[in-house]
């Protein structure tokens, strides 16, 4: 293999997909990146036992073929030169690099031993076209609420289901609930994406990808992102019947700024370090208000206090940190707080007619 290619280019795609690298393999392979010329193009990819990741680079070759290396070493190397051409030699399992007055070789493995790259059927597979802003938005709304325990495989993930003419993605702890409405579609789909994944894909756009391709098959879901692709490996199980949790009707709804109620939550939460976050919410349907009260044990406790429009009324303990987190997630200047009573899940949308987004978190036992 013989071809040259811009640094910068070149020092984008290896950052992206070495992150996909594993140490943690019994397949030292893994540990590497596979360069192998495609046409016109450098094919630069990675994998573990989850995720491949692969970048297109336009090159232009002189001889065609292939090589694995080991991802830190190339990615720090071909970050730190400078801006330019970069001439790439294979010469048996020895990666030349020449960089103006830089020159190093890098110790490889044959490219016939890496793993093959995973194939999505794409005239059979299920397809998405999904703007960049509303992926970005729906991802980050419910990937908050999943979890990271490894005995319950289903709840590591995020929940891609079409229902009634739209696809909703969903995620959940067990404590807390977020379900996100994104597009309408006539396809059916129900697949867990871990989270990590959903992650790496994050980590993987870059700001003028104005649109995002997701492809999913029995077993794999593949993110086409311009010239980049990141091919996973689904959740195998199947996900609890969440809107079961979702309540239909609410005794009590308090509306008020996100700022404001942002504000009260930091400060009491402040308080709450102590008692597992706990704070108790009390909405006051006369004074049309919302305050929540914290005591630190050792410290002393706060009451925070907020004006809101406020009907029914009641008390609900929640943990601090799980609502701080919903409100930092729903969109809009203005949202609606729900409850009923003090054992019922809460609710937390926008102040908006056509509700998109619903993040729900259980209460605390006071």
């Amino acid at each position: 293999m013989e071809l040259s290619v811009l640094q910068e280019n070149l020092a984008r795609a290896l950052s992206a997909v070495g992150r996909v690298a594993s140490s943690r393999t019994q397949l030292p392979i893994l540990n590497n990146i596979l360069l192998r010329t495609d046409g016109n193009r450098l094919l630069v990819a990675a994998m573990n036992m989850e995720i491949a990741s692969t970048q297109f680079v336009g090159a232009k070759i002189s001889t065609p073929g292939s090589i694995t290396v080991p991802a830190r070493l190339v990615t720090d190397f071909v970050t730190s030169l400078p801006k330019g051409a970069i001439e790439l030699q294979v010469k048996g399992t020895q990666l030349h690099i020449t960089s103006g007055k830089y020159n190093s070789v890098i110790n490889g493995l044959g490219a016939e031993d890496f793993p093959e790259l995973p194939v999505i059927e794409e005239d059979v597979a299920v397809r998405y076209s999904i703007a960049t802003g509303d992926f970005k938005q729906a991802v980050a709304q419910t990937i908050i609420t999943t979890s990271n325990d490894a005995t319950r495989p289903v709840l590591t993930g995020v929940y891609w289901h079409s229902h009634e003419g739209a696809l909703y993605l969903a995620g959940t702890d067990g404590y807390r609930l977020a379900e996100r409405k994104l597009v309408d579609t006539t396809s059916e789909v129900a697949a867990i994406i871990p989270t990590t994944t959903l992650q790496e894909v994050l980590r993987t756009i870059s700001e003028d990808i104005k649109e995002i391709e997701i492809l999913f098959d029995e077993s794999q879901v593949r993110f086409r992102i311009d010239e980049a692709e990141v091919t996973s490996q689904l959740i195998s199980g199947n996900f609890p019947p969440y809107r079961q949790l979702i309540p239909e009707k609410t005794e009590t709804r308090v509306v008020l700024p996100k700022a404001d109620f942002v504000r009260i939550t930091k400060i009491s939460g402040l308080f709450a370090r102590d008692s597992g976050g706990s704070v108790t919410i009390t909405a006051d349907a006369d004074a049309n208000t919302i305050s929540l009260h914290s005591v630190a044990s050792e410290l002393g406790e706060n009451t925070s206090e907020a004006d809101a429009s406020v009907t029914g009324g009641g008390t609900v303990t929640l943990n601090s940190r799980y609502l701080s987190e919903a409100l930092s997630v729903v969109d809009g200047d203005t949202v609606v707080f729900s409850f009923s009573g003090k054992l019922a899940p809460t609710v937390l949308t926008a102040d908006v007619k056509n509700i998109d987004y619903k993040h729900i978190v259980m209460p605390l036992k006071s």
